[in-house]
């Protein structure tokens, strides 16, 4: 992940100056532990400054607005107490070539500060600092004891520091090419490390964008270069400075990341504000949606697990049931041979009713012929009820064991990060499972906590038949039940593998509208793609009118049973080799 480094901070504090000073603190929110969301008024307007600390990505920018969500976090209730209704007046750094922001607030620009709001963009040690007039720290967004740091501890009520000052040397447009040059290869070494450890400001991404922008490799040793080469990266070099002297940059996107000097760029971006936050949050959500799928499948899996465990004593003691009869059998043998018994026996063997042959009893020397014929009954009897007790409960683990089949397909299918609707679909299966007590309410409200009616809803798959008519796939169970049930009419054709956990699909027709021959077995291929039969050559597929598809009453999610079918078979690597069908949003 690209980390903001000096450049692009001040690449965003050049456009947060000329835009936003002075504003109006009209709220705070604090979207997870490790984002704050500054609601900023001027008078062209009104936006959100994102303030992040995390570890690798802390950043500052204006952003999209955060969720209508609780906020229950005590720094961002501190921040409401004392900013709220405040101006911003000033956005500052507190030294020069330090990536520590001043954002100082007072009652009206003019006025005195009353509190300065320190936001500390380094790396892994990031941080957000509320200090007051005094210098002192009123509130902190991650404290730090002394046993974290003997360096420098966080806490609140003491005096502010700032972090240790860099030690590199400043650069300078007035330094010599000799010197530059004999500085940066004084100690032999890979170019960009070299450049890192020589002068303060410069970051991984800029040494090697630099490097990049003059077609060197940035992993050269420095002695390798030739004084060619060495004046062209002078000249790049001279560029950057120049660019941070006149506050000239130029945002865009990079073949593996961003610019703010528009060094590699393939594509220009409108502001680095953008820039950032669609860089960044694009990143996170990856992340949160890599995590989240995984607690998700170990979660199904662990079940699903169970619910095995659990299908296979239930069909044990239905086997033990099947024998009930036998108990029967031998305890009217005993009382029909009770003349045949003898104290102290621990078995009997008695000529069968029907065959003649001799059957072996067990017998409990303790009881008599009687007795033991009597907990023969007793046994028979049991095993009768427990088949009627059973039954019922089989059907159930059975129909849990379908449902989850049918999750962790949908999970599957949706295993890589593309679209933000990849992750809202991930997490209205998490909602579902926390619904149907899988899952219980997660403590981050990044988006939700975790309740489906508040969750936007994602967005089926969406793909063009051969004839141009649409086809909608659902991703998860939640969706495969608004297709079904809410969004088909009469007019349309419904898809699914037979008895196979997968997406229900729909095939949206006109009003007396017939589907070619291609567009069945388009839509048949996609159902048997978007199933658990995916990696299989021939898949069945039914389709048939939605008012023929019926959800039981009290079934679980994504549950459907059907008439009238009729079947086709699917090939589901159709659609891996030739996915061009799909509309993307």
């Amino acid at each position: 992940m690209q980390g903001v480094d000096f450049t692009t901070l001040s690449a965003v504090l050049v456009e947060l100056r000329a835009g936003w000073l002075p504003a109006r603190a009209e709220q705070v929110y604090q979207r997870d532990r490790h984002t704050l969301s500054l609601a900023l008024r001027t008078l062209r307007g009104r936006d959100w400054l994102t303030i992040s600390w995390h570890p690798q990505a802390a950043r500052l920018h204006v952003g999209e607005p955060p969720p209508r969500t609780p906020d229950t976090f005590a720094f961002s209730e501190q921040l409401r107490h004392q900013v709220n209704g405040l101006a911003l007046v000033d956005i500052a750094t507190i030294a020069p070539w330090e990536r520590v922001v001043d954002l100082q607030f007072a009652p009206r620009p003019g006025d005195a500060v009353l509190w300065h709001l320190y936001v500390e963009i380094v790396g892994k040690y990031s941080n957000t600092v509320l200090v007051d007039a005094g210098g002192n720290v009123v509130t902190v967004a991650h404290q730090v004891s002394p046993e974290q740091s003997r360096l420098r501890p966080v806490l609140t009520g003491q005096p502010y520091e700032p972090p240790p000052p860099l030690t590199g040397t400043v650069p300078t447009g007035e330094e010599a090419f000799t010197d530059w040059r004999d500085r940066v290869r004084l100690v032999p070494g890979k170019l960009w490390k070299q450049l890192l450890k020589s002068y303060r400001g410069v970051g991984p991404t800029l040494a090697r964008s630099l490097s990049a922008a003059v077609g060197i490799d940035a992993d050269r040793s420095t002695d390798d270069l030739h004084d060619g080469e060495w004046h062209l990266l002078y000249e790049r070099w001279h560029e950057w400075l120049s660019a941070l002297e006149n506050k000239t940059f130029v945002p865009g996107w990079t073949d593996g990341g961003y610019t703010v000097l528009g060094w590699n760029c393939v594509a220009p971006e409108q502001s680095v504000q953008t820039l950032l936050q669609s860089y960044y949050g694009r990143i996170l959500e990856r992340q949160v949606f890599t995590q989240l799928h995984q607690q998700l499948l170990q979660k199904v899996k662990n079940a699903t697990t169970k619910i095995e465990q659990k299908i296979r004593r239930f069909e044990e003691r239905l086997q033990q049931s099947n024998d009930a009869d036998s108990y029967r059998e031998r305890a009217d043998l005993l009382m029909a041979y009770l003349h045949e018994w003898q104290p102290g026996m621990t078995a009997i063997a008695l000529p069968d009713f029907a065959t003649g042959k001799p059957v072996e009893i067990a017998i409990d020397p303790e009881k008599n012929a009687v007795q033991n014929a009597q907990a023969l009954y007793k046994r028979h009897q049991k095993l009768k009820r427990a088949r009627t007790a059973i039954e019922p409960l089989l059907q159930d683990v059975r129909a849990e064991a379908d449902y989850l089949g049918r999750v962790e397909a949908a999970l599957a299918r949706l295993d890589c990060y593309t679209t933000p609707d990849d992750l809202q679909a991930l997490e209205e299966i998490r909602a579902e499972l926390i619904q149907e007590n899988y899952l219980i309410s997660p403590r981050d409200r990044r988006r939700n906590s975790g309740d489906a009616d508040n969750l936007t809803e994602a967005q089926p798959l969406r793909y063009r038949a051969p004839s141009g008519c649409e086809l909608l796939v659902g991703r998860n169970n939640r969706q495969n039940d608004r297709l079904s049930f809410r969004t088909a009419v009469e007019y349309d054709l419904w898809f699914h593998a037979q008895e196979i956990p997968g997406s229900h699909v729909l095939l949206r027709l006109a009003p007396g509208a017939v589907p070619d021959d291609a567009d069945l077995q388009f839509a048949a291929d996609l159902a048997a793609f978007h199933s658990r039969a995916r990696q299989g050559d021939r898949v069945p597929v039914i389709y048939t009118e939605p008012k023929h598809v019926f959800k039981p009453k009290g079934a679980l999610p994504g549950t459907a049973i059907y008439s009238h079918e009729r079947v086709l078979w699917g090939s589901p690597q159709a659609i891996a080799r030739n996915p061009s069908g799909e509309v993307m949003p």
